[in-house]
């Protein structure tokens, strides 16, 4: 059964407001070109948005495009793909970034055994260092999994023994035993335009078992562009596209649905909600 949802925050285009909860604002794709596309953002509700840092190194840069838009916030961390190109991240210098307050989240991190399974094993070393700035920090854990699932159900669970933090499992296409096993320790599964392709019909019915109030909505953009713009740019004002979806397989209205996603976002990131808008 659905909860009762908060009131849809009022919006001067008059349309419900929506958190695209993952993007790449960084990337070379969105060059020159930032102020309109967090411009048409707004104007389709997408008020929030959290621009992922990808490669420690490049963390100014993701830093200076928070710092530069009001409802634009950050998160760093090393990729899996990228974990054995980059140095080996520590606890220490992810809690030292998070003391910015913008900073809202440590990833995104995880394990990706579809192109880089050779190096499964600093993967796996370098997510349970983000697990540990996760529980250290307080702010929630993202997670990028593909065929992986077997390691990261155990790793997550394993870490969660150690002690509690909290997760989001982004862009979520992997198994229904995945998403359980994330579920049970309470983290959140976080919807792209993945579950709106007409071929999805099997994640849409994860989503829709999932619990409402641990969804998420997303664009991981540039990627992932939800129909009609399938296989052209993403940008951050498509996740209102896939919260349409994601409000028909919830068996909800748009607006009820956009006003859940965006109370699980603030319960999850905390410190983007206590700082909405700031500078």
């Amino acid at each position: 059964m659905v909860p009762p949802q908060p009131e849809t925050q009022p919006h001067p285009t008059g349309l419900p407001e929506v958190v695209d909860s993952h993007c790449h604002l960084d990337f070379s794709d969105f060059e020159g070109e930032r102020d309109a596309v967090i411009a048409r953002a707004r104007a389709a509700g997408v008020t929030r948005m959290v621009t992922i840092c990808t490669r420690l190194r490049q963390e100014p840069q993701v830093r200076a495009i928070a710092e530069s838009y009001d409802g634009v916030f950050y998160a760093a961390g090393t990729h899996p793909m990228s974990a054995a190109e980059e140095p080996l991240a520590t606890v220490d210098q992810l809690v030292a970034l998070a003391r910015h307050p913008k900073f809202v989240g440590i990833g995104e991190t995880g394990l990706d055994y579809h192109y880089t399974a050779e190096s499964a094993a600093i993967q796996q070393t370098s997510l349970r260092i983000h697990i540990a700035a996760a529980r250290e920090t307080g702010l929630p854990l993202i997670i990028h999994a593909r065929d992986a699932d077997d390691d990261m159900a155990r790793i997550l669970a394993e870490e969660y023994r150690n002690g509690a933090y909290s997760c989001v499992m982004h862009c979520f296409s992997s198994s229904r035993a995945l998403a359980h096993a994330a579920l049970d320790l309470g983290f959140y599964l976080s919807m792209s335009g993945i579950a709106t392709f007409p071929k999805s019909a099997e994640l849409r019915a994860i989503f829709a078992a999932c619990p409402p109030e641990r969804l998420l909505v997303e664009t991981d953009s540039p990627y992932l562009a939800p129909p009609p713009h399938r296989g052209k740019r993403n940008e951050p004002a498509h996740v209102a596209l896939t919260a349409r979806v994601g409000a028909e397989v919830m068996g909800m209205d748009y607006a009820a649905f956009a006003a859940l996603t965006s109370a699980n976002f603030d319960r999850l990131f905390t410190r983007a909600a206590r700082n909405e808008g700031a500078a």
